[in-house]
């Protein structure tokens, strides 16, 4: 047992070879001043013993002690070097032990945080136990965590389908503008690759080309929802991938397209939205729910209902053109496939039916070869839908944070990520359903 009380000190700090200078407290918070022990250091430049500058305090937000806030105060070395013809000027000590460059939390306090970040607890509450503000601890988790990712290259090994999403990550300014990001998924195993800013087609496009080539080349498959810039995206990054449109998102442009009719339908024969015992009203879920789920009594009710408030057959015509486009994935053969699908958006395109299916019909003729390549690969983007939906309450989750007490300190190099405000509503804006 270590009774010299300035060892005890030191010991408790734990910050490796650094001398405990002393202690201040003030209400709720409790200061420790250190200074680390460390010979003269010689100049970069010229070689030359370098003199004694003063030093400079630089406050660092440490870890709880004994329940109680802590502020870290870091009496930093500074030396100038004595030779005239030297350039080098002033020089500031740094440990990477203790904190890197230009850093708000010391470096135990950030894996701390990255560490509960990536379990799920919210950076509002990380902050309120270190007794910080929030955006101290979002810097710091977002250079741990950038960090983490660049030392993770193995989560890319074996990526054969790749899929792309967009997330709303925050709601920011007066105005609450919306702030998307795009989610990188390796579909085939479900795992979560990356987040980039916006949703367009610029970032994860970049973000795919600053791969190595050999990874890109692995990639067989290009999962999507429809999304124009996203497979703007994939053609500039992925050429030799074949895309696949989900078809989760094939069949919603039929059912969006359904209930658009009977909206329509619903004004022009009774002159307003939809009320509780219009018969269209009453039949809007069982349009959209699958054909086969429907039982003998709902599929009574449901014709005779089209039947009393559908005059023209206009919400029957575009009930039956869902169903035949969600029998398109009860095809086996791709060939058989490539046949259908050509022939239905034909169909769909006929003068003779509502608008809103011959809308329908043009998107099936525009994204055909995406939606018939699921019948090849048999690859869906559910894994991207997934991990969405876990980002919007747990964004770094993915991060391997086991990873995190063998990493070294992240390097002041590292790019900066757009850094968000608190969200106050994570979720976005739901247009209610007549």
């Amino acid at each position: 047992m270590d009774c010299d009380r300035r060892r005890v000190n030191e010991i408790i700090v734990g910050l490796g070879d650094v001398e405990v200078l002393g202690v201040d407290e003030t209400v709720g918070l409790l200061r420790v001043h250190v200074r680390r022990r460390a010979s003269r250091p010689s100049c970069g430049k010229c070689g030359g013993s370098l003199w004694s500058d003063g030093d400079r305090r630089v406050v660092l937000v440490d870890l709880p002690v004994f329940g109680r806030a802590t502020r870290l105060v870091w009496h930093k070395r500074r030396w100038r070097c004595p030779a005239v013809d030297c350039a080098v000027g002033t020089v500031t000590e740094q440990d990477c032990e203790i904190a890197s460059r230009r850093e708000g939390l010391t470096a135990r306090a950030g894996r701390w945080a990255t560490w509960q970040a990536g379990r799920g607890r919210p950076l509002t509450d990380l902050a309120g136990e270190l007794g910080c503000c929030w955006h101290v601890v979002n810097s710091s988790v977002q250079r741990w965590g950038q960090a983490l990712l660049e030392a993770d290259t193995q989560r890319l090994d074996g990526t054969e389908a790749l899929g792309l999403d967009e997330t709303l990550m925050a709601r920011r300014g007066r105005f609450k503008t919306k702030i998307w990001s795009t989610s990188v998924v390796d579909t085939g195993r479900g795992r979560l690759l990356d987040i980039v800013p916006a949703r367009t087609s610029k970032t994860p496009a970049q973000w795919i080309l600053d791969r190595p080539e050999e990874w890109r080349d692995q990639i067989r498959w290009a999962t999507l929802d429809l999304s124009g810039p996203y497979k703007a995206a994939f053609d500039t990054a992925l050429l030799n991938a074949a895309q696949i449109a989900d078809p989760f998102h094939v069949v919603r442009v039929a059912n969006q397209a359904l209930d658009e009719v009977r909206r329509r339908v619903q004004n022009a024969t009774l002159g307003h939205r939809g009320r509780k015992a219009d018969p269209l009203y009453r039949v809007r879920k069982l349009l959209l729910m699958a054909s086969e789920l429907i039982n003998d009594d709902n599929r009574a009710k449901l014709l005779g209902l089209l039947e009393a408030g559908d005059p023209h057959g206009e919400v029957r015509d575009a009930w039956h053109a869902k169903e035949v486009l969600r029998s398109v994935y009860e095809i086996d053969d791709p060939d058989t496939a490539v046949e259908f699908v050509t022939q239905l958006a034909e169909d769909l395109q006929d003068p003779d039916l509502a608008p809103e299916v011959n809308r329908v019909g043009r998107t099936l003729s525009r994204w055909s070869t995406q939606i018939t390549n699921w019948h090849v690969a048999r690859v869906t983007n559910a894994a991207t839908e997934a991990a969405n939906k876990g980002d919007q309450t747990r964004q770094t989750r993915s991060l391997r944070i086991h990873q995190l007490q063998q990493l070294q300190n992240p390097r002041t190099t590292l790019r900066r990520q757009t850094q968000l405000e608190p969200p106050r509503n994570p979720h976005p804006d739901l247009k209610r359903g007549e």
